[in-house]
């Protein structure tokens, strides 16, 4: 994918940068001995943009709408670890993360709920023509 591509796509965007922040949190964290959560938060957070990076070039509109759901799942993943974070008394500050993550999904949502009626109303429109 071309790098103009991906500075343009909200959600490779949003992703990639949490990903990042995420990644510079779990070092933190790794420091701090807080190994569980580190990895844990990890793999779920980098795996939000991995997910909506591999649904751009989907097989079809249902597996797309696939990828771009477990990208969401992984988000919510994300958001637990880091409730658990930011709850936690001897957790470095998380709060910035978090509000990153809510604008994600946001933007998810948006995503599934347009590509879900785009469907929908194809599959209505197919029934109509028959």
């Amino acid at each position: 994918m071309k790098k103009e591509v991906f500075e343009n796509n909200p959600i490779l965007k949003l992703s990639f940068d949490f990903a990042l922040m995420v990644v510079d949190y779990c070092e933190t964290l790794k420091a701090n001995k807080k190994f569980v959560l580190s990895k844990q938060l990890l793999k779920s957070g980098i795996s939000i943009g991995a997910n909506a990076m591999e649904a751009q070039n989907a097989e079809s509109k249902a597996d797309f709408i696939h990828k771009m759901k477990i990208a969401a799942k992984e988000a919510e993943e994300s958001q637990y670890w880091l409730w658990i974070c930011n709850y936690s008394k001897t957790y470095p500050d998380c709060q910035l993360l978090i509000t990153k993550l809510e604008e994600i999904n946001k933007v998810l949502g948006r995503i599934l709920s347009t590509a879900k009626k785009k469907t929908s109303f194809s599959y209505s429109l197919s029934f109509f023509i028959v």
